[in-house]
């Protein structure tokens, strides 16, 4: 008769250490499902409500620590059912860095547009007063919910946010008289509005980003100290926001001309053939910004000054990199590819949730 291996004589080989201790690290996060839920009912709620075109869903407040302890605790929060933090007194931000997040899903070109501008601004202002909203639109002019329905939108942005932080701190690692960190604030928003000059104009009426006032005590606003918005874009967003057919009888001027008072758009190129390469795009941008372009297509030639185009390439050892390469990859479930095209919490979420199959997206 065969000897048992679970045998008085021949204990059961037992797994080594690190992955015992990984699994019941695991063991301890909570269930996914709770934070699915919550974005599920963040949305139903927000749209509920018909009179409110921007709302902050959660926020992303405290830096990642190194360690195992501290990093186990990060997980165990970040996975947590979040919470909106408003500004605190004194602590209104003087930019805004906006991604607006029709992404789909956040690819790591997304992640170096937000964290290289964070950075920009983080040196300009002196390595304070900078926040990032990652800002979703549930009404977008170009682009259906699927394949992934709007909370896996919330909750890979909210995967996305903590990518995002980690990168800003490896970033900044080193740079003399920078706190590790930089406790960046990250929010993670709604908003109705499927155009950038309406959505710019509901943060700025939103009191979400003013400072908060004691109870009793009356805030005034500072002259020449309202806060700056930095709007992220792409070459294919820059084309649209400066198509007149988007504004009917309103025209363009009287659109993005407040638009461009409050904020500032900061240009990134495409990598994609679909859009031309860099020489054909930057071809578009000078004639556009340069001489009278921006008057013939009804505008300003004031707004140039405020446009900012990255020269950073964006790409790296996976080439092209966007959603559409992503959710193939997924499809396929090719996770070695896909860890090519997004970052590490996001493709955690889309492999966990099997998002962009057959079965999960029909």
């Amino acid at each position: 008769m065969p000897v048992s291996s679970t045998s008085a004589e021949e204990p059961a080989q037992r797994l080594p250490h690190s992955i015992e201790r990984n699994m019941n690290a695991q063991s301890l996060l909570p269930s996914h499902r709770p934070l699915l839920d919550f974005f599920r009912q963040s949305v139903a709620s927000f749209q509920s409500a018909s009179n409110i075109p921007f709302q902050v869903v959660c926020t992303l407040t405290s830096p990642v620590r190194s360690g195992p302890a501290a990093l186990l605790q990060h997980r165990i929060t970040a996975t947590a059912t979040p919470t909106p933090a408003p500004v605190g007194r004194g602590l209104a931000p003087k930019k805004l860095v906006v991604l607006d997040s029709s992404f789909n899903p956040p690819t790591l070109a997304h992640l170096w547009m937000a964290r290289d501008a964070v950075v920009e601004e983080l040196k300009r202002t002196e390595w304070k007063g900078v926040r990032l909203l990652l800002l979703l639109a549930v009404q977008n002019a170009d682009k259906a919910p699927k394949p992934a329905g709007f909370e896996q939108r919330l909750a890979m942005m909210w995967a996305f946010a903590r990518d995002v932080r980690s990168s800003i701190d490896e970033e900044l690692k080193g740079v003399d008289g920078v706190a590790r960190g930089t406790n960046v604030t990250i929010d993670v928003g709604l908003t109705t509005k499927p155009f950038f000059h309406e959505k710019s104009e509901a943060i700025a009426r939103s009191d979400f980003y003013k400072e908060q006032a004691v109870k009793g005590e009356k805030t005034e606003e500072k002259e020449g100290e309202e806060m700056e918005q930095v709007i992220l874009a792409g070459y294919d967003t820059l084309i649209r926001i400066f198509s007149p057919k988007y504004y009917g009888d309103e025209g363009i001027k009287r659109a993005l001309g407040p638009f461009f008072d409050r904020s500032r758009l900061r240009l990134t190129m495409r990598t994609d053939a679909e859009w031309g390469n860099r020489e054909e795009q930057m071809g578009y941008v000078n004639e556009l910004l340069r001489g009278d372009g921006l008057e013939k297509i009804g505008g300003s030639k004031e707004w140039a000054r405020r446009i900012e185009i990255d020269e950073k390439k964006i790409g790296g050892k996976a080439g092209i990199v966007s959603s559409t390469l992503a959710r193939e990859a997924a499809k396929n479930k090719d996770w070695d590819r896909v860890g090519q095209l997004v970052p590490t919490e996001v493709r955690r979420w889309v492999e966990r949730e099997g998002l962009y199959s057959d079965d999960q997206n029909p």
